[in-house]
């Protein structure tokens, strides 16, 4: 598909959402004729939303789908029955990238957890390398308009989620990155197994892997694929690995001996020093090193970089007590990660929890957790799983009061700051979405850290 075979398409994009509203947009420009469907009716792009009658009666050159749009869907299903071709916004971005930018470079994160930390992180360093380079997809810009923007890059590093993995047939990477597969969007899926091959179809249209060698549902989805695959772990690496020794992170893989290491960066520079954050750049630096970077401007990069909000993000430290927004830990493997980080946590959890258990995350946790504050939707299955692992624990359930002229999180926050003790930490890691009582994760941060810092204005 070229540009000129857009200047008088007739498209249907499914989906009012960001993605969708960039396709509209960058189809607009191009001269298309788009309308839109939303069962939301959302009409916050400027343009009447089409009715589901519309969209089935419409000759439509083409659909565009946004993620999240179940491949089942009765419209996607009666369009593809019709022979018409449905689209992700990542495989018509590739389609403009082959006439508009054929030498671009593009690389890839996938996993449950740590992708926008990681791909952040490997744009970080390969900027540092001198390379025109920029962060897309699930992050900053959407894939479509980063590649039609007219401040060209040479290299994208895209965000993918299973869902957009699950739409998408055409892109080629220079590498990929594969950071860990845990339970999540089961409900979506319709099973693990499911969503764990959404993950992997990423290995179809890349020669290079780098993989998380300490995780083994990755290690074990990865097992049957031939294409060369760079491990990374937080043990010794063996020739070919990235890893740890002692106190340094290491190459030996991208190096011209591999009975020799090369130094990525000192436990010490690393932001967080957590487990899962030493994971996500050892998995950036093997992102980075595929193109080139030198050694000594990923440790650079390593130095310099801080993650972004609503990431293991220090609200305030107030009388011995740590308040710590982690709102982005919206799956249960997520949260573990975030509470192996401390040892004495007011953990503040719930929400939507997707189809996912809580049993192995409480599992995990139980030594690290003093008092749970539950919240949302789905907020008994982590009373339950604490019930039945370790009932000792205090277990507090805050709802809504509008009466009482706070909001949830002042409530929540109030509640926590009652039970916390000099030495403990107050963490916000949910492990499940939002969408029940906030309009976004970062909403949820948000009001998390409003109240935190109200808690300590003077009255």
């Amino acid at each position: 598909m070229k540009k000129a075979d857009l200047a008088h398409a007739k498209v249907l994009v499914i989906g009012a959402g960001v993605t969708g509203g960039s396709v509209a947009h960058v189809l607009r420009d191009l001269g298309s004729e788009v309308h839109i469907f939303d069962e939301s009716k959302s009409r916050n792009l400027g343009s009447e939303v089409i009715s589901l009658e519309s969209a089935c009666e419409g000759i439509w050159s083409f659909a565009v789908v946004s993620p999240g749009w179940r491949p089942d869907h009765p419209l996607i299903s009666y369009l593809k029955g019709k022979g018409l071709r449905v689209m992700s916004e990542v495989d018509l971005a590739w389609l403009l990238r082959c006439e508009l930018q054929p030498s671009q470079t593009w690389l890839a994160v996938t996993g449950t957890n740590g992708k926008t930390t990681t791909v952040e992180l490997a744009t970080a360093m390969l900027q540092a390398g001198g390379l025109l380079a920029k962060a897309c997809g699930n992050v900053g810009e959407t894939v479509i308009e980063a590649v039609v923007n007219e401040d060209r890059m040479d290299y994208l590093v895209l965000e993918l989620s299973s869902f957009q993995l699950q739409w998408s047939e055409l892109p080629e990477f220079k590498s990929v990155a594969i950071l860990n597969i845990a339970d999540d969007h089961v409900d979506w899926h319709g099973s693990f197994e499911n969503y764990i091959a959404a993950k992997i179809r990423i290995l179809d249209r890349t020669p290079l892997a780098i993989v998380n060698g300490d995780d083994s549902k990755t290690l074990e989805a990865v097992e049957e694929w031939r294409g060369r695959k760079v491990y990374f772990s937080l043990n010794s690496p063996k020739p070919g690995e990235l890893g740890m020794v002692e106190d340094l992170l290491v190459d030996r893989s991208f190096v011209s001996d591999p009975n020799e290491a090369e130094l990525i960066a000192q436990l010490d520079e690393v932001h967080p020093r957590a487990p899962h954050s030493i994971s996500n750049t050892l998995a950036a630096a093997g992102l980075a090193r595929s193109v080139g970077v030198s050694h000594q401007m990923i440790r650079q990069a390593v130095r310099n970089f801080l993650p972004g909000r609503h990431r293991i993000e220090t609200v305030m430290e107030s009388d011995g007590i740590t308040w710590v927004n982690d709102s982005k830990a919206t799956n249960p493997h997520a949260a573990t990660a975030s509470l192996a980080a401390y040892s004495s946590i007011v953990w503040i959890a719930g929400g939507l929890a997707k189809g996912a258990s809580m049993t192995d995350l409480v599992r995990q946790s139980k030594g690290h957790i003093k008092a749970a504050i539950l919240i949302g939707q789905d907020r008994e299955l982590i009373a339950q799983a604490l019930s039945e692992t370790t009932p000792e624990i205090l277990c507090v359930r805050v709802d809504p009061d509008p009466k009482s002229g706070e909001t949830l999180m002042e409530r929540v926050v109030r509640e926590a700051h009652k039970i916390a003790q000099a030495g403990d930490v107050v963490l916000l890691a949910p492990a499940c979405a939002s969408m029940d009582q906030f309009i976004s994760y970062a909403d949820r941060g948000d009001q998390f850290a409003a109240a935190v810092k109200n808690l300590a204005s003077p009255k």
